[in-house]
């Protein structure tokens, strides 16, 4: 059943980025209407593959027992979503031109996907994020396509960083 639950909770990570990458570059916005019922979404499905797992009696086969916190397993995936939240709104505080607050909301999400798997795929994920973003950056200043002021949107390397980190960075 926990199997079930992850693929479940993959398939909608994957249409929920396709959509917000789409709006975001279009129109530099991530819309509420999407970002705020993937909490819900995200967080029962992960939850609910984490206590499978867990009343399974198999804990040990939890990825990287990241899903587990104290004990108990949906605490890592909350956990997750708060870190990485609290992580982007500091960022948001210290420079607000440079981060929007549907960053900040959609970070919350990605923090409960990576969270499920553990503290190493969330630094990865967030470390991948900027990475992608600055090589873009990059990208548009030596084609002359920006300048250092250029907005650029940053939800699509939020969701390229996590979709990477959880594909390619064992579980």
């Amino acid at each position: 059943m926990a199997f079930w639950l992850v693929v479940a909770a993959c398939l909608y990570f994957a249409v929920m980025a396709v959509r917000l990458t789409i709006i975001d570059v279009r129109h530099h916005l991530l819309p509420n209407r999407i970002v705020f019922p993937s909490y819900g979404v995200a967080g029962v499905l992960l939850a609910g593959a984490a206590l499978a797992v867990a009343l399974s009696g198999a804990l040990g086969d939890l990825p990287d027992a990241g899903a587990v916190l104290f004990g108990v397993p949906v605490l890592g995936i909350v956990a997750g979503g708060a870190a990485l939240w609290l992580f982007y709104f500091v960022l948001r505080l210290i420079h607000p031109p440079g981060m929007g607050f549907g960053d900040v909301k959609l970070a919350g999400v990605l923090g409960l996907y990576l969270g499920y798997l553990g503290w190493g795929h969330i630094f990865a994920g967030t470390f991948l994020a900027f990475l992608f973003g600055g090589l873009w950056s990059l990208f548009v200043l030596a084609a002359r396509r920006g300048t250092l002021s250029s907005a650029i949107p940053f939800g699509p390397f939020m969701l390229a960083g996590a979709a990477a980190a959880m594909a390619v960075l064992p579980a």
